[in-house]
């Protein structure tokens, strides 16, 4: 199904839900840095929760709009800073045994963004599906890490998950003639182009 785009009314409950994640990115990184943990998590769980509920709501009440895209990639981005710091403050000595499927992850992450903007000239909010379904993961596997603890299966799936994902984006971004809002995936793509 089309997502709908109501360029004209921005200003909706998903669309502060995403601001409010991005206004509250220096009081989460100033608590990582100053070792306040606890307080840290409970901010970064907020933002966690509030990344998927303001998706749902923008989904199901039809308030999508171009603007809301972007600025809900942005907190994500800021949102993945912060669980990433977190990690390496606070959970690395669990994570490093397995760090390389982390760095495997960062590393297709950032390649997924130079090649948006080499290609496009611009950082798109593209929410393909297995992205959203990798954010979602993620953002389980950060809640279970920072409330109850390091689960290597979880991070395995997520992490991996995260991977194939990202993968697609580049697949999509080369075969994809323009970014428009709406793109749901590699298949997708080859299927329109092959009717």
């Amino acid at each position: 199904m089309p997502l709908i785009y109501k360029e004209e009314n921005i200003l909706n409950v998903p669309n502060a839900i995403s601001f409010y994640r991005l206004i509250t990115f220096p009081v989460i990184l100033i608590l990582a840095l100053t070792g306040h943990e606890q307080l840290f998590v409970i901010l970064l769980c907020i933002n966690l929760v509030s990344d998927i509920a303001d998706g749902f709501i923008a989904r199901t009440f039809k308030l999508v709009t171009r603007f809301g895209a972007a600025l809900d990639n942005l907190a994500d981005i800021g949102t993945y800073i912060l669980a990433l710091y977190g990690i390496f403050a606070f959970r690395w000595n669990d994570i490093q045994p397995h760090a390389w499927l982390l760095y495997l992850f960062l590393a297709i992450f950032a390649i997924s963004y130079f090649v948006a903007f080499f290609r496009f000239g611009k950082i798109p909010g593209l929410h393909l599906y297995s992205a959203v379904s990798a954010g979602y993961l993620q953002g389980v596997f950060f809640f279970v890490l920072f409330v109850w603890g390091f689960n290597l299966w979880l991070y395995y799936i997520a992490v991996g998950w995260g991977v194939l994902a990202y993968t697609e984006k580049i697949l999509v971004l080369l075969k994809a003639d323009d970014i428009k809002p709406g793109l749901k995936g590699l298949y997708w793509i080859i299927k329109n182009k092959k009717e």
